[in-house]
């Protein structure tokens, strides 16, 4: 089903706060590095993480349990001091629904190699969308936005504009602790870099790609396969407008480490030489993946 993104109104809210959170993450963490972690603060850590994104009203749009955002952070802890302070990578997926189908079309998918943070037992989870209240609350609250935000797009032309404004002032307000992956000086592919593509005109493309390929091809599928199939076999070559070469490009990694599986799944067995025509666009466009690509030729 189709999410439906509907304003509501604010005395609505009161009696409506179970159609209002729009996240079904799930959430795995583990620190196979460690020898001496205690399981159950793992394990605490990790319910706190889980209620607080899926707890949360993260927009006042109307969303029913059932279309709420399929999403995953994988936390893998490397160092703990025993007492707050966490040091670790995360990887953060997500998926939206395709019309007419069980089929669920990935849409991010980012490794975060400085998912730092420092947390004590029993702390209560705030947060502010202009305020940082804590180094945990606005890593979840970034990924928060990012995800609906790129789940909105796909869905309707810029949608997700609002969701990276507020993830921008989440990385604006962050830029002021010590916390990793906040700076762009710091790395090329970090969090900083996320956001800043996204809000990035260069980058438009991307987004308008996005919701080109769900709407009109993805969804369209159900009614028309073949024609479902051409037109996001062109999609793909407007994205060789974008300046793939352009300082801190995170989003075409992310665009392809989600989709190259599902390219591979739907342009094979493409009628004459379509298949092909496929492939040398794609080795193009994402030479890191050519190796799954080579069952299109």
């Amino acid at each position: 089903m189709l999410r439906i993104y509907a304003s509501i109104l604010l005395f609505s809210v009161a009696f409506s706060n179970s159609f209002a959170q729009e996240l079904n993450a799930r959430v795995e963490l583990s620190a196979p590095q460690l020898q001496n972690t205690n399981a159950r603060t793992l394990e605490l850590l990790q319910r706190v993480i889980s209620d607080f994104l899926n707890s949360r009203s993260w927009t006042d749009k109307a969303i029913r349990p059932e279309e709420r955002i399929d999403c995953s952070f994988n936390i893998i802890i490397s160092e703990y001091d025993g007492s707050k302070q966490y040091k670790a990578t995360a990887q953060i997926n997500s998926a939206r629904p395709v019309y007419g189908t069980n089929y669920n079309s990935p849409i991010l998918s980012f490794r975060d190699k400085y998912f730092n943070f420092s947390y004590v037992e029993g702390e209560q989870l705030d947060f502010n969308d202009n305020q940082n209240l804590g180094p945990l609350s606005s890593l979840l609250g970034f990924y928060a936005n990012i995800i609906i935000g790129m789940d909105m797009d796909s869905f309707r032309k810029s949608g997700g504009t609002p969701l990276f404004s507020k993830a921008r002032t989440i990385m604006n307000y962050s830029q002021s602790s010590q916390v990793e992956g906040w700076r762009g000086m710091e790395a090329m592919d970090n969090r900083y870099w996320l956001i800043t593509n996204l809000v990035d005109r260069t980058y438009l493309p991307y987004r308008e790609f996005s919701y080109a390929f769900h709407r009109e091809g993805l969804d369209t599928m159900v009614d028309n396969e073949a024609k479902a199939k051409g037109i996001m076999g062109e999609l793909l070559g407007r994205l060789k407008e974008v300046d793939r070469t352009h300082t801190g490009n995170v989003l075409t990694n992310a665009l392809f480490t989600a989709k190259s599986n599902e390219f591979v799944g739907l342009f094979s067995k493409m009628p004459g030489n379509e298949s092909v025509k496929i492939y040398n666009l794609l080795a193009e466009l994402d030479p890191a993946n050519i190796s799954k690509y080579e069952t299109l030729k």
